[in-house]
């Protein structure tokens, strides 16, 4: 089935990463896709005036075709509004693009779109690009939480004002960010403003998705190919004891990942996505991954951020030989060995439960 819902892109980044800027050349973009951005407010954007063609109360239209609009109160109305007018043919745009506030946290707009009835129908998130400063991220990263939630939760990482800074400074960034989130791509803003195509059409949820696409964004880490420890299929996505850890808030954020080479049970596979939520949902920042069942052919992609998850979607272009399971779990606030014991779950042939020392809480959750 192609996807005919309109694609969302979150645009993050903590204060002065260069939202603005790069907003900016979003908008001046003469591309294929016209783009909707919705912006908190059109001040704190600073627009381009040279780039405005006209406006009205709520709407500023670009030179480019793209257009921009004010939140005006409820996110969910102001979406939907865009939408309604588009359907009319007041407004054409092939996508959007909402820029969320430096100190934001995404997850309460992906809620938002997978909750609210009217937007899941029409509409599709895209992806999560974060802008972090290279001039001044690492400082930020050691003194907002925020920062680093940001960074975690993204598909795409974009670093700003690289030109302030050398060469081995964006190396110890980029390692850095890399060891928060191993599975997002990072990309430079110049890369971003000359083809703000790379920006978008990265989620692997897609219903037109390729499995190539999907197992892309799964992880970019193959997995380990020793087997001699129990937990050896473990991706290498999770912190090992010889990796530096920057500081307090890095070490907030843990991830694991499990390839699994034949199909699970659905009861087994339940029972661990449900035990994790209903023990550690709100910590779960992103659990992800391509899922083969026991008695189904075809795999398929889940999403979730927290206790909210997206629907899954089937691959249908997938190589019959291949099939593996491959998940990734990037949450806060839990130790590695929860995650990983949460994780060494899914390996066993019944309903293994993890030692309460390891995971405390597990076996008051009934399957």
């Amino acid at each position: 089935m192609p996807e005919t819902r309109l694609p969302v892109t979150l645009l993050t980044g903590f204060l002065g990463a260069g939202k603005s800027t790069l907003l900016n050349k979003i908008l001046s973009d003469d591309g294929p896709d016209r783009i909707a951005v919705i912006v908190n407010e059109f001040g704190e954007v600073g627009l381009d005036h040279d780039l405005i063609q006209a406006s009205d109360e709520e709407v500023v239209l670009m030179a480019s075709g793209c257009l921009c609009c004010s939140i005006r109160g409820d996110l969910s109305q102001t979406l939907t509004n865009l939408l309604d007018r588009r359907k009319l043919g007041e407004l054409g745009f092939d996508r959007v693009v909402i820029e969320t506030t430096g100190l934001a946290d995404p997850a309460p707009i992906r809620q938002t779109l997978l909750v609210d009835y009217a937007l899941v129908t029409s509409t599709i998130l895209d992806g999560v690009v974060t802008l972090v400063d290279a001039a001044n991220g690492q400082k930020t990263l050691d003194a907002q939480f925020e920062a680093v939630s940001q960074a975690a939760t993204a598909d795409l990482l974009v670093l700003s004002k690289t030109d302030l800074v050398s060469c081995a400074e964006i190396t110890n960034l980029t390692t850095r960010l890399k060891d928060i989130n191993p599975t997002a791509q990072i990309i430079t803003v110049t890369e971003a403003a000359t083809d703000p195509r790379k920006m978008f059409g990265l989620s692997g949820i897609r219903r037109d998705a390729t499995g190539h696409q999907a197992l892309t964004w799964i992880t970019r880490q193959e997995p380990s190919p020793e087997a001699t420890d129990p937990l050896a299929n473990l991706s290498g996505l999770s912190k090992g004891p010889s990796q530096p850890v920057f500081s307090p808030h890095d070490s907030r954020i843990q991830s694991g990942s499990i390839t699994l080479e034949t199909p699970v049970d659905d009861k087994v596979f339940d029972h661990w996505l449900d035990t994790l939520v209903a023990l550690r949902g709100p910590n779960l920042l992103r659990v992800k991954g391509i899922v083969f069942l026991k008695g189904i052919e075809t795999p398929f992609v889940f999403h979730g951020v927290q206790h909210i998850f997206d629907r899954p979607e089937a691959l249908a272009s997938w190589d019959p030989d291949n099939t593996a399971t491959r998940i990734v779990v990037i949450a806060r606030d839990m130790t590695q060995a929860e995650i990983e014991r949460s994780l060494d779950m899914l390996r066993a042939t019944k309903r293994a439960k993890p030692h309460p020392k390891v995971f405390p809480g597990w076996d008051a959750v009934k399957p």
